[in-house]
């Protein structure tokens, strides 16, 4: 798809239900990082990857090991692995393009959300939120877990304990969420009292903490695309969107330059002042009539809009925002049934939903044709008008006459081997060894299957496809072949047609089934040919000289004579039979 020739004019957001995708149960889904495949995570600890330009199956993920329900998927940078979390408390990550598992880590808790280090091509490290306790980083390398700290006061002694309590019985984690920056040196982790810790994922050490308005507990962190921006969906009904004020590139140097320039050491007051030099609001979005939770919340492509799905059970209503000036752009209305995930396409205006029954809607937009479009001249017309042509609006001009307008880059050399960068990838994104399509593998058409009733009623047995039984035969033939036995009989005259409709390679010529009309139409052909025959013969003629009466399954004809040695032959479907002598001449009607 050329990007550049987009029209700018027209709204960047879905409007409508141009398709749905079905294969299994889905429960997740994500796009890769160019949007040309997209990973659905269903039932039976299944993963299917779509080839999103041809809206067909590119390949399937299966698990033998795992028979639970997928909770959520990830892709790596380039798109070579996917990291898929199940309700039976596993980590695995896939090869996509060799289809094998590379690795799989199992947890003491079901992993709802999970993600891959966004920084290296082949990442080992990830990132995974359990359901009641705090935010894991998995190393698939070393097979070794780290328990992030979601509280600054025991962020020096987070030890991992089981079932979510310290040594002395106490509750010390509550569900939290977290996500990786733009590069993966740097992870962000939501707490239930509202607070944003960010933590260096080296060291694991919190170095600032943002506090969000309402102090409710935050069920979902985002990062935009360009990593400019952050989201926040959180139990107060309000999903939040921050700018980030760190740098991109580098984002943890620059935090460790902040931190030596504040200083004061690592205690609760001073985190909250690095904070406020991280992250600052800008907007909040909210339905404010019907006060709805929110399953899912995301960016578009370029950031430029926030999506928000409701969490309630019956509707399928999608709600975008402007992200600038915070105005509700849109509300899409799908099925009466509930959403399960949401994601929006990396460039392109689509968002992909999961309902509650396991389809994928592809919501997109509604394209009108516009022809005025094509030339600065062109006029559309709402009814037919004559045109009059002028007199020489269409006459040949010499090439002498025409003036050719001189080139001054003529000499000037044509670069073919530079690529420019498409404005709606980022640095990070324009990798050359990525993982864009897959190939498919065409299945071969299984045959169809004939019911044994019906091979036994319609296909006609053998003996109605051979020749005739000796009792179905003429008895003047029998007393014609006993009186000359040299002369070929009936079934000779079959079995010399059979032969003659062996084709070079020998096989049997394939023959054609007639229709109805075909056959009526020959065998209204023969009536006619028997009748002019026997006409121009006449009957003392056939009866002085012995015409015999051959008869067949399509129609009678007569030979002549008898006694005559001659042979004769039947070379197409309507040939003449000629004796010897030449008395009679007779048409076949095969």
């Amino acid at each position: 798809m050329n990007l550049s020739l987009l029209d700018p004019f027209q709204s960047d957001f879905p409007e409508v239900i141009e398709e749905y995708l079905e294969h299994g149960f889905t429960k997740c889904i994500a796009f890769n990082r160019r949007g040309t495949l997209l990973a659905a995570g269903g039932t039976g600890g299944t993963c299917v990857i779509w080839d999103f330009d041809t809206r067909g199956v590119a390949t399937e993920l299966q698990n033998k090991d795992c028979c639970a329900v997928i909770t959520s998927v990830s892709w790596s940078k380039c798109g070579h692995r996917l990291l898929a979390a199940a309700t039976d408390k596993s980590l695995t990550l896939w090869d996509i393009a060799q289809g094998a598992k590379i690795a799989s880590v199992t947890l003491q808790q079901t992993a709802l959300h999970a993600r891959l280090h966004p920084g290296s091509a082949s990442p080992t490290l990830c990132l995974a939120c359990p359901m009641s306790s705090a935010p894991l980083l998995v190393d698939f390398a070393t097979g070794m877990t780290y328990v992030l700290p979601v509280s600054p006061l025991k962020a020096q002694d987070a030890v991992h304990h089981g079932r979510n309590k310290t040594n002395d019985g106490t509750v010390l984690y509550s569900p939290a969420a977290a996500s990786f920056n733009k590069r993966g040196d740097l992870i962000y982790v939501g707490n239930s009292k509202g607070e944003i810790l960010i933590i260096e994922t080296e060291t694991r050490q919190v170095q600032s903490i943002v506090q969000v308005p309402g102090g409710a507990v935050i069920r979902q962190i985002v990062f935009s695309r360009s990593g400019q921006y952050l989201l926040l969906n959180s139990n107060d009904r309000v999903i939040r969107v921050f700018e980030n004020l760190l740098p991109r590139d580098k984002a943890r140097t620059a935090l460790a330059e902040l931190v030596n320039t504040l200083g004061g050491g690592n205690t609760l007051e001073n985190l909250k002042l690095r904070g406020c030099q991280c992250l600052t609001l800008t907007k909040d979005f909210q339905d404010a009539v019907n006060r709805m939770h929110w399953k899912a919340a995301c960016f578009n492509g370029d950031g430029e809009f926030v999506v928000g799905a409701s969490a309630s059970k019956g509707e399928h209503k999608i709600h975008i925002w402007n992200r600038k000036f915070g105005q509700l752009a849109r509300i899409l209305e799908g099925p009466k049934e509930g959403l399960a995930d949401l994601a929006w396409h990396p460039t392109r205006p689509i968002v992909a939903s999961v309902s509650m029954s396991g389809v994928v809607f592809l919501w997109a937009k509604d394209y009108t044709e516009n022809w005025s479009a094509f030339a600065p001249d062109f006029q559309e017309l709402e009814e037919n008008e004559e045109y009059v042509e002028r007199e020489d609006e269409f006459d040949m001009m010499p090439d002498t006459d025409k003036v050719k307008p001189a080139r001054v880059d003529e000499d000037e050399e044509v670069d073919i081997m530079t690529t420019e960068k498409v404005a709606a990838y980022s640095d990070s994104d324009d990798s050359q060894d990525g993982l864009y399509f897959l190939p498919t593998t065409p299945l071969p058409d299984t045959p169809e299957q004939q019911n044994p009733t019906m091979q036994s009623s319609d296909v006609p047995s053998k003996e109605q496809n051979s020749s005739p039984s000796e009792s179905e035969r003429s008895p003047l033939v029998d007393e014609d072949e006993k009186a000359n036995p040299s002369e070929p009989s009936h079934c000779q005259v079959l079995e010399s047609l059979a032969e003659g409709e062996i084709g070079p390679n020998g096989r049997g010529k394939r023959k054609r089934k007639l229709s109805e009309k075909a056959a009526e139409y020959q065998a209204e052909k023969g009536r006619k040919s028997t009748k002019k025959s026997r006409v121009s013969t006449p009957r003392q003629k056939i009866e002085s000289t012995g015409l015999s009466t051959v008869h067949t399954d399509y129609e009678d004809f007569a030979v002549d004579p008898p006694s005559s040695k001659g042979k004769f032959s039947v070379q197409h479907e309507f040939e003449d039979i000629e004796t010897n002598d030449g008395n009679e001449v007779c048409i076949l009607s095969v």
